[in-house]
């Protein structure tokens, strides 16, 4: 199945090129702002975040008058990524250094990390690593004082939540109020997959914002050229559909559906089985490093497998302890996992990140791609898969399949935003302003007029679209369901107060204008010609030195992966697909249906076809929505 995103990087190098300090591009730009009290940065996985807290941490130490850093990661496995790591020989001023009986990602009970943590605050010790369940006890018996003059640092910061019961978040707002702590908030995606914001506006507000986009780190890799987004559709249980898209010369790691999801088979044990019976034979299991050698059907070839949905302590600590000091192409082939190596975790040669069913959110979607997304000899391509149930006529569940189809179209329309090059939009004010690198000029278009409005759309735009994006009633109204102009004047900009409270009805239409504009561009076919760009839009190519805003409000921005997927999916489905929307929407009574059925009979028989939904004819159409109207009622009874 083609990929429903496939997008080629110019690969010049600069995301991966190191100053005279031995930073990269992005950390230092984070380090630009280094004196900032609260920083949030936000960048994709992959772009060097832990080792731009290193930079910031040490400078703290050194200049700005901090005793203490405090790094808090949501797992065990990802606190590797703050070991020790010499950053003098690179042209840093200090090395990162922690102390291994500081670094409580290790096994072990949370009491004891927990004693250690508060023996840290009492010592003269400079550096603490720990997770974020660490941190929720060991807060509980501390006064928030104690966190004065200290650097918090939390990674993956999404994991904090504004929700009352959200205990991280809790601890994050009174350490803020109640002590002179500095704080860095690190995360791929500055949003999360429910409707809850990660900070209150009034707290957001007090965070310098350092952003660096997917396309930024991508466009400037020296190995990596191209990465593809497709998404793959099975009948019956997963488990025999896998051979067709998991293939073992590519290092992957594949994501088995959650127990709890309608993917799942229940048995995730037999699951795993079946697909090392499906690669190959089982050859041994190490009994040091956990690693399972299979010999493939297909030519012999013994691979290295790594189980990390065997969740017995010992077996999960010894293989989780290989794969954290792997240092070699050939160390690993295939890492089958469940809710683990997502967030944070560092496997740079994986080319091909697999998963199964309908992931919990976008947030996680964008984490599990960002395994494959490392720069690496080995690869020129990286690709993301997901492996998801296909909607049938016969199926009593073909709602929730087609619920979860318009999802993952709404996950890939996200990842052609975050994606595609950021363009800078200015207004016309008249005839001879020209565009610069990266502009576009628009007439009509509203200029900032608050210093908000300007980090909105500075830093929070593609956050704001994954917003829209995952909000209930925009993922209903994706497939044309909802006329563009409500989309665009009613529902965004319900959707940007709900994020943005503060703003006025002015901001919340610049806000507005902007996401549609950008919308817009990134899901049209932008082409140039001589010295001119153009962009086709609703079938047409219109210059884009031309583009009016009222012109944007007649188009629904978020429709093109919704037309892109249908290529790929057979007739049948995709009938399925119209009809049980249609059903949502259509009000009929039987009586209705009694006296159209007859004059359905004979339209068939005059016209050799059935009515058309799409016809001009009013009484055709009427008779087409009985059709469907019929068609769901029997599904509803044979279900």
């Amino acid at each position: 199945m083609p990929n429903i995103v496939d997008v080629t990087y110019s690969q010049t190098g600069n995301s991966t090129k190191t100053n005279d300090m031995g930073m990269r591009e992005m950390q230092a730009r984070a380090y630009e702002a280094r004196d900032a009290q609260y920083l949030l940065l936000k960048a994709p996985p992959a772009s060097g975040k832990s080792r731009a807290l290193m930079f910031l941490g040490l400078d703290k130490l050194k200049y700005q008058g901090i005793k203490k850093v405090i790094v808090a990661v949501p797992e065990r496995s990802i606190g590797s990524s703050f070991a020790k790591t010499n950053l003098k020989s690179h042209g840093f001023f200090a090395n990162w250094e922690p102390k291994d009986e500081y670094n409580l990602c290790t096994p072990g009970s949370e009491q004891s990390k927990v004693k250690a943590f508060n023996n840290f605050m009492e010592s003269n010790e400079e550096v603490l690593i720990c997770t974020h369940a660490t941190l929720r006890f060991a807060c509980e018996g501390l006064d928030e004082k104690v966190f004065d003059d200290t650097l918090l640092a939390i990674d993956e910061f999404h994991h904090v939540s504004a929700d009352v019961d959200n205990r991280l978040g809790e601890i994050l707002r009174d350490i803020m109020e109640k002590s002179s702590a500095h704080i860095i908030a690190m995360t791929g995606s500055y949003f999360r997959g429910d409707s809850v914001p990660v900070l209150l506006p009034k707290y957001e507000a007090k965070f310098t914002k350092v952003s660096y986009t997917y396309y930024e780190q991508l466009n400037g890799y020296t190995h990596l050229k191209s990465l593809g987004i497709g998404y793959h559709f099975y009948q019956g249980k997963y488990t025999t559909a896998i051979s067709e898209v998991l293939d073992t010369d590519k290092k992957t790691i594949l994501h088995i559906p959650n127990v709890n999801s309608g993917e799942s088979t229940k048995e995730k044990y037999n699951e795993v089985n079946t697909i090392l019976d499906t690669i190959g034979e089982v050859v041994k299991q190490d009994s040091e490093t956990g690693v399972i050698h299979v010999k493939r059907h297909k030519d012999g070839k013994v691979i290295k497998v790594a189980d990390l949905v065997e969740d017995t302590s010992k077996d999960r600590d010894r293989i989780v302890e290989y794969l954290r000091s792997m240092n070699d192409v050939d160390d690993m082939d295939l890492i089958i996992a469940l809710g683990m190596a997502k967030e944070g975790f560092d496997w740079p040669y994986c080319q091909h990140a697999l998963t199964v069913g309908y992931r919990g959110s976008l947030t996680e979607i964008i984490q599990i791609i960002g395994r494959a997304t490392r720069d690496s000899e080995n690869k020129t391509h990286a690709q993301f898969t997901n492996l998801i149930a296909q909607p049938d006529a016969a199926d009593e569940e073909v709602k929730v399949s087609v619920n979860n189809m318009l999802k993952a179209i709404t996950a890939s329309l996200l990842m052609e935003q975050v994606l595609a090059p950021n363009w800078k939009f200015k207004t016309k004010k008249s005839d001879d302003d020209e565009s610069g690198p990266g502009e576009i000029i628009v007439r009509g278009l509203k200029e900032p007029s608050s210093q908000r409005v300007k980090d909105i759309l500075d830093t929070d735009l593609n956050d704001l679209k994954a917003a829209i994006l995952q909000d209930d009633q925009m993922v209903k109204a994706m497939p044309g369901n909802v006329d563009p102009e409500v989309i665009n004047k009613v529902m965004i900009p319900k959707i940007i107060r709900v994020k943005y409270p503060e703003l006025d009805d002015n901001e919340v239409e610049e806000v507005r204008q902007h996401v549609v504009l950008d919308s817009v561009i990134k899901n049209g076919e932008v082409k140039e010609t001589g010295d001119q760009r153009f962009v086709r839009m609703a079938g047409r190519f219109v210059n884009i030195e031309d583009i009016h805003i009222d012109l944007i409000d007649t188009i629904n921005p978020f429709q093109k992966a919704f037309e892109v997927l249908s290529k790929s999916v057979t007739t049948k489905v995709l009938k399925v697909i119209q009809e049980t929307i249609e059903a949502t929407r259509i009000s009929m009574t039987e009586e209705e249906v009694l006296i159209l059925y007859p004059k359905i009979k004979e339209f068939i028989n005059t016209y050799g076809k059935k009515p058309e939904l799409n016809s001009n004819d009013p009484l055709e159409k009427r008779m087409a929505e009985a059709i469907i109207f019929i068609n769901d009622q029997k599904r509803k009874r044979n279900a």
